[in-house]
């Protein structure tokens, strides 16, 4: 039968631990901004739409439609091109190489952190 290296443990332990905190912190954060951005939006557009009732501005609803939608192509673009693009196969995530159970506890601590944020 094989022992256990205590020091394996240690790391093993910190990756896991370490990374849930991250995640966390990381998710709840996200959250918060994304939670501000839409308040901050709604409340724009509602300040629009009074202006139009009470007839202080005319506001040309299918340009801001037009407006929003390259806002929300420029979004999905930039993303498409975080993953790197032309690089080869073998880079493929940097936070891969940290090993599973770092890369697993973060995501676990990311949704936690994203649903109670």
């Amino acid at each position: 039968m094989e022992e256990m290296y205590i020091g394996n443990l240690d790391s093993f332990a910190t990756a896991i631990g370490g990374g849930l905190f991250a995640g966390i912190l990381i998710g709840w954060a996200l959250k918060k901004v994304i939670k501000l951005f839409a308040i901050i939006s709604g409340l724009f557009l509602a300040g629009l739409a009074y202006l139009q009732y009470h007839q202080i501005a005319a506001i040309n609803w299918y340009k801001v439609e037009q407006a929003s939608a390259g806002i929300v192509n420029t979004v999905i673009n930039a993303t498409k091109m975080v993953d790197g693009g032309n690089q080869p196969a073998t880079a493929e995530l940097a936070i891969t190489s940290f090993g599973v159970p770092l890369t697993s506890s973060i995501s676990v601590g990311f949704t936690i952190g994203f649903l109670k944020g």
